[in-house]
């Protein structure tokens, strides 16, 4: 009975009971289990593959020009960028380095001096200094204050900091990098933006992540301040941007001999596309939201009556802030229009003085997509050095966390430059700059403008007249040659012309061709210099077209060859 009975079972219920019989220590282990992959993989954790490594760490990725003097002469006598980046064992996540930055730092402990600096605008933007000659060497802790600015016979280079975004000059990055160069023996300022460090906005502008006019005034007025003192400039984040794309507006007119943009967004169309793609991100999107609203807030008395402010409290996103407040500050028609318009990488190729670009490749908030690779290649002024890992402006390394890869790298990277040949070097553009940053307004003619470095870009009535103005000098000396050439040959076909009415007809068909072939010239020239710059794209384009068509062309030119070989050798064959 009791057989039937077992065999009558469902194998469901037997299964069941089996199941039962686990112990629940068991089941909860398992759970913990499941619960530690998803963390690791939500989180990103790279400890086994470090320990894969014999964490020995990852090397730096460094992306130059193969004529870069800036590679030969500095770039490449900097041990930390030839050398491996390696992040604190217990801070083996991009997302767990930038959450303790954000909420712990380990910043060092000091003071600044600050200086009030007015803009012809009305704005208020408060200047931090910190002096070498303020650093207590005999403290470890770095507890020191910073009592006053630099005298006008203190020759110690100057370095100008721009913060990120709702950063200031309290910010545990920030002062990690002041720390630094401070002890380095260098005067160092932070640039805080308005309405920020304290200050109360007083002018109805603000700062945004294409906003160079204050980084431009501050300094111009450091450089006039201290004419004969080497000036560089350090950008992070939305600050690195803001540099980038001063630098590339300016060209070789910046009184700077270097600069450095860590963690720069560099395009943020492709950064606003990638903080909501997926959840983790989402989170950072709903984080800096949060940090831009609360900025908004400090200033409710004037921003409430410049902007949709009903709508600004229920933002969720950045690009929710950027569209009831940042477009109608800034008077941008749409959010994409801003982000396409406020993009460094429009300007890389402009750029004229030594610059060092630090991003890490794990960065949730920059993401790696956005690195303009090819274009840091193109520009011998441009060495890009890339990590493995390192988060948003993290990169701790050490047991303890204590100090972060990036701030000796900039360190590092400034003073080999400074006693380098290249302070004095005389300053040129990239092969593939521009003096004009093409704006977007492609809607306004039918014309189609084709760049010096093969780009082809639809511009409008207004921007005809910049691009012409925006060929490099060389171009421009071929042109004015040519006009000269066409005006002396002009003058003489109307000399002549007067003198031999009976000639004017094929002197006017003649001036017809002329006029042709002045116009088609340009077009020639720019095809050649296309060739010219995509001479290893168009052999790369052949060996794909060989190869595949090849299953077709091969078999044909076998048989092909395989008919003349019979009909040459059949004759010579001897007849049986």
């Amino acid at each position: 009975m009791d057989g039937c009975t077992a065999a009558s079972d469902s194998p469901y219920e037997l299964l069941f009971q089996a199941l039962s019989l686990i112990p629940t220590a068991h089941y909860a282990a398992l759970l913990l289990a499941l619960w530690l992959v998803f963390l690791y993989d939500f989180l990103e954790i790279h400890l086994l593959r470090d320990l894969a490594t014999g964490f020995r760490g990852d090397p730096v990725k460094l992306t130059y020009n193969a004529s870069s003097d800036l590679y030969r002469a500095v770039a490449s006598k900097c041990q930390v960028l030839r050398g491996r980046y390696l992040p604190t064992l217990w801070l083996c996540s991009p997302h767990i380095q930038t959450a303790f930055l954000t909420f712990f730092g380990n910043p060092p402990r000091f003071t600044y001096k600050r200086v009030m600096f007015y803009t012809s605008d009305g704005g208020t933007i408060a200047l931090d200094w910190v002096l070498h000659s303020d650093v207590n060497e005999d403290d470890g802790g770095g507890s020191y204050t910073s009592h006053a600015v630099p005298q006008k016979d203190d020759k110690a280079p100057i370095v100008i900091v721009i913060p990120g975004l709702t950063s200031d000059s309290v910010a545990p990055y920030i002062k990690h990098l002041v720390f630094k160069l401070a002890k380095q023996g260098w005067n160092v300022v932070v640039s805080n933006h308005r309405g920020l460090g304290g200050v109360e906005i007083t002018s109805d502008r603000f700062y945004n992540a294409g906003w160079t006019e204050d980084s431009r005034r501050i300094i111009d007025h450091i450089h006039q301040e201290y004419p004969d003192t080497p000036l560089y400039v350090v950008g992070t984040s939305i600050g690195a941007n803001i540099l980038v794309k001063y630098l590339g507006e300016e060209t070789v007119n910046v009184p700077i001999v270097g600069a450095v943009a860590v963690c720069n967004p560099w395009d943020l169309a492709i950064g606003d596309r990638f903080i909501t793609r997926r959840f983790v991100q989402k989170l950072y999107d709903k984080a800096l939201a949060f940090g831009l609203v609360g900025y908004a807030k400090l200033h409710q008395t004037i921003l409430s009556r410049l902007i949709d402010w009903d709508g600004l409290k229920k933002s969720r996103s950045v690009r929710d802030f950027d569209y009831y407040a940042t477009c109608i500050l800034a008077k941008f028609e749409t959010v994409d229009t801003y982000y396409r318009r406020s993009s460094s990488v429009n300007f890389v190729g402009n750029v004229a003085v030594p610059l060092l670009c630090i991003n890490a490749l794990d960065d949730p908030v920059c993401t790696r997509e956005s690195i303009p690779w090819d274009e840091c290649r193109m520009n011998p002024n441009i060495v890009l050095a890339a990590t493995q890992h390192g988060g948003h402006l993290a990169y701790f390394e050490g047991i303890s966390a204590s100090t972060m890869w990036w701030v000796r790298a900039v360190s590092e990277f400034l003073e080999v430059l400074h006693s380098s040949p290249l302070k004095n070097r005389p300053r040129k553009v990239g092969p593939c700059s521009t003096t004009t940053p093409l704006e977007s307004k492609i809607d306004q003619g039918p014309y189609v403008n084709l760049m010096e470095d093969g780009t082809v870009t639809a511009v409008g009535d207004i921007q005809r007249d910049k691009i012409a103005a925006a060929q490099p000098d060389h171009t421009a000396e071929e042109n004015r040659e040519t006009i000269t050439e066409d005006e002396e040959e002009t003058s003489k076909d109307a000399a002549t012309s007067k003198e031999d009415p009976a000639e004017s007809k094929p002197e006017a068909a003649a001036s017809d061709q002329k006029k042709l072939n002045d116009l088609i010239a340009p077009m020639k020239r720019h095809i050649t210099q296309l060739t010219r710059h995509s001479r290893t794209s168009i052999w790369l384009l052949a060996y794909i077209a060989i190869v595949t068509t090849w299953p077709v062309l091969g078999s044909g030119l076998f048989f092909y060859l395989k008919k003349k070989l019979r009909s040459f050798l059949l004759p010579a064959l001897p007849s049986r």
